[in-house]
């Protein structure tokens, strides 16, 4: 998934831009300034891209109060999109934009300048690709950047391939709770298996009441065991002392986050102060119940682990974060399954260039069950060297 933000004042032709990028009527195209008023996502597969989010936003020049409104809603996009997408007309190009360069920097977005309406005036503006969307004038040159860009990402880490051989025997850990979906297994459980499978591999997985039992039945130890976070304590005291231990949600981390980060960060757990307030930090949404871990498990584990009298400010999904970063003693970040790298990545850097503490609800989890070390050994060679 690569996703595209559209940028610039009214009526400069993001809209139209859309529409001629897709070659579809995705977006509402008007004379009217501000048409466009909250930021609107369009899924589609972009040729030679491939699948796409393209958003369009609400113009940044509406100075009223609504439209203050919607520009801070359009700012949040920065910390979704892998890319962006300026546009601007009629050569008309000042604070507002540079304002908007710099957001783009801040939040590392590669961009690219479009000069829009180029066949009703003489362009002027270096560094811009000049096009016309209604005309269709040079929109394959804005095709280029987007494919350069997506073929510069990072790819993400693997998740497993480097740590299991062919016909290795891993061995999954998956309680079956109030907060497991029903019907189904939650999303990193199932990537496990498959990222499992494709390394030729074989999985077995259980409930943490079954798996002495597999363990019994093997011929050989696992090469590794992978557990739910919540049930490490379990686990840790019924699999061999050198057999291999992680969970899924550190899995994730180390494939999706800053895993130094979260190594260095982790540990803070012992600082904490009374007063302190921590951020919990959850990719998707979802009904809480009395197993909830970001809303009830972390909080008691971590006020009963310090003994001190914490507060907890919980944000689910890409809701937006609070400016007031340097007033967090510490971060927990889920697995975030749900969201892309890039969006994590934004998610948690004001916090790591502010030198905030992060963990990973995984990570946190194992060290408040003394498996710290255990847990994420397999990995500090490989993240480290």
């Amino acid at each position: 998934m690569f996703t595209i933000g559209i940028f610039g004042r009214r009526n400069v032709g993001k809209s139209s831009l859309i529409n001629a990028l897709t070659e579809q009527n995705l977006a509402i195209v008007s004379d009217i300034a501000g048409t466009t008023t909250d930021p609107v996502k369009k899924s589609i597969e972009l040729f030679d891209i491939g699948k796409s989010v393209i958003i369009d936003t609400a113009g940044f020049d509406d100075d009223s109060s609504l439209g203050k409104q919607r520009i801070e809603k359009t700012k949040q996009v920065l910390q979704n999109i892998d890319f962006a997408i300026l546009v601007f007309s009629e050569n008309k190009f000042d604070n507002h934009e540079k304002e908007w360069i710099e957001n783009f920097e801040k939040f590392d977005v590669p961009y690219i300048l479009v000069h829009n309406k180029c066949d009703l005036k003489k362009p002027e503006i270096a560094g811009a690709i000049n096009i016309s969307a209604k005309e269709k004038i040079n929109l394959p040159a804005i095709f280029d950047e987007i494919k350069k860009c997506r073929d510069a990402r990072p790819y993400p880490s693997t998740l497993i391939a480097d740590l299991i051989k062919p016909n290795d025997t891993i061995v999954l850990v998956t309680p079956i709770d109030s907060e497991a979906p029903a019907g189904r297994l939650i999303l990193p459980q199932v990537q496990t298996i498959r990222a499992i499978l494709d390394e030729n591999a074989v999985a077995i997985t259980c409930k943490t009441e079954q798996l002495q039992q597999v363990l019994d039945t093997l011929k050989n130890p696992p090469a590794l065991v992978i557990t739910d976070s919540q049930a490490f304590s379990e686990v840790e005291k019924i699999i061999p002392k050198d057999c291999r231990l992680t969970s899924f949600s550190i899995l994730l981390a180390r494939q999706k986050g800053d895993f130094l980060a979260y190594l260095k960060g982790t540990p803070h757990i012992e600082n904490m102060k009374d007063g302190d307030k921590i951020l919990i930090l959850e990719s998707c949404t979802h009904q809480s119940s009395c197993e909830d871990i970001a809303r009830v498990k972390l909080p008691n584990l971590l006020k009963k682990q310090t003994g001190k009298t914490l507060h907890f400010d919980i944000i689910s999904g890409l809701s937006p974060i609070p400016n007031d970063w340097e007033t967090y003693a510490m971060v927990l970040q889920c697995g975030a399954c749900m969201i892309t790298q890039k969006q994590l990545h934004n998610r948690l850097k004001p916090f790591i260039d502010r030198g905030v503490p992060i963990s990973n609800f995984g990570m946190t989890l194992a060290y408040l069950s003394g498996v710290f070390d255990r847990s994420v050994f397999l990995f500090k060679e490989k993240t480290l060297s």
